[in-house]
């Protein structure tokens, strides 16, 4: 049972991925722009998207391009950027109901071509530059949005573990950008920078939904045309050597202490171990039945909230816990030794067989929505790759206790972060 076929075209400028499924009553395009993740571009990157979604040649205001989007049977446009390992990722998205639910004949799916190609190429310009009202509306929301990382301490601690353990690496760069640089940028320099990043991004556009391949190949010939381009191909590397763990402590004024730790996993998405490092992630302290919740959290109370992630393509494995102030040695001591009860094979096949369902539960949540089903597909472009959705249970499925033991013995804890508050004294 395939959970959906992807068939991909190369056009001239970017790559068609056609998806049919009849999982959804919706059909969504989704833009993908993928460039690497720099000083001197992120804040570019960081602000013409939503310059790009608040109006266009054709509905110069955000309320008329809105109200259109209202007579596409409430069909939603989003724009976000992301970091994915040392790429900046652009993501434009239009969601709009499938024709085939409606007595209505409507083209919607050309109208979501013609809409999507509208938004694309052609902004709202003024003599080679930004309309400057937008970009002025834009810089001042995107200020909010780099400022209030500092207001959400779990943010701000998740931000400050990677700008610690990665200081010299792309990676450290928010992907909201950069606040010194807001300013410098004019309507002129973004529109300049817009164009430039529409001839030389890497370029996927995702259609899903239940469709005509023939149709979706037609629809992307006539409304997105580009420019071949050789994107830029960062070499993949996950190894980092590490002298000695690193321990910064930040005080500021915080009634409950936030504890991050940062390891190096030395495994890329795509890599044979990958599937391992899902399931030692699950165990340590992905879900509610992994050490870092029961150990951490439930028996020692030490945490409010105890858990891990994983950064697919940069090799990191994160813990992320709020604790009293006073329990920092404690806290650090008890998470390292659930790390080193994964390390002995402290967990057993059944604890394995919950964390392989889980996962499986988890990809099949992620892909009941299509933005969803893209990301999980999206993670083969990033790294070169062609794991199908199937390939990807299967492989995780076929995991032993051996192979996650193994994992965690090639793991090493890089950083140890802890945002405190100025009374507690080390």
């Amino acid at each position: 049972m395939a959970i959906a076929s992807e068939t991909i075209k190369h056009k001239s400028g970017y790559k068609l991925h056609i998806v049919r499924t009849t999982k959804y009553k919706t059909n969504t395009l989704v833009f993908k722009m993928k460039a690497p993740l720099t000083k001197e571009t992120v804040t570019y990157r960081a602000l013409f998207p939503h310059v790009l979604q608040s109006n266009t040649s054709k509905y110069p205001t955000t309320t008329e391009l809105r109200s259109y989007l209202d007579d596409l049977y409430g069909a939603g446009l989003y724009v976000d950027v992301t970091k994915k390992g040392e790429y900046h990722i652009i993501s434009f998205s239009i969601d709009i109901v499938n024709e085939k639910f409606l007595s209505d004949t409507t083209p919607l799916l050309e109208k979501a071509f013609s809409l999507l190609s509208e938004v694309l190429f052609h902004p709202k310009v003024e003599e080679r530059a930004f309309d400057s009202a937008t970009v002025t509306n834009e810089k001042r929301a995107l200020k909010q949005r780099i400022q209030s990382i500092f207001d959400d301490k779990m943010r701000y601690s998740s931000k400050r573990l990677v700008e610690e353990m990665c200081a010299n690496e792309p990676y450290a760069l928010e992907a909201n950008g950069r606040l010194e640089e807001l300013e410098q940028i004019t309507p002129m320099s973004l529109y300049d920078y817009y164009q430039k990043a529409l001839n030389e991004d890497e370029i996927d556009l995702y259609v899903i939904g239940d469709l005509s391949e023939d149709e979706v190949d037609r629809l992307a010939s006539q409304y997105i045309s580009l420019s071949d381009r050789k994107p830029v191909v960062l070499p993949r590397q996950a190894n980092a050597s590490i002298e000695e763990e690193k321990e910064v402590i930040e005080k500021i004024d915080v009634k409950q202490g936030k504890l991050n730790i940062g390891y190096r996993t030395n495994i890329l998405y795509g890599d044979p171990q990958y599937f391992a490092l899902q399931l030692f992630n699950g165990l340590f302290g992905g879900f509610s039945h992994s050490k870092l919740f029961i150990n951490v959290r439930e028996k020692a109370s030490l945490a409010y909230y105890a858990a891990s992630r994983v950064e697919s393509h940069k090799g990191l494995l994160m813990v992320m816990s709020g604790i009293e102030n006073e329990n920092y040695k404690q806290a650090v001591g008890i998470i390292k030794e659930q790390f080193e009860a994964m390390k002995q094979g402290d967990f057993t096949e059944d604890e394995l067989s919950q964390t392989k369902a889980v996962v499986k539960n988890q990809v099949l949540e992620t892909v009941d929505v299509a933005r969803g089903l893209v990301e999980l597909l999206y993670h083969n472009v990033l790294a070169n790759q062609s794991i199908s959705l199937d390939e990807w249970l299967g492989k995780t499925e076929q995991v032993t206790k051996e192979e996650v033991i193994k994992v965690a013995n090639q793991m090493k804890l890089d950083t140890i972060y802890f945002l405190t508050g100025t009374e507690v004294q080390r």
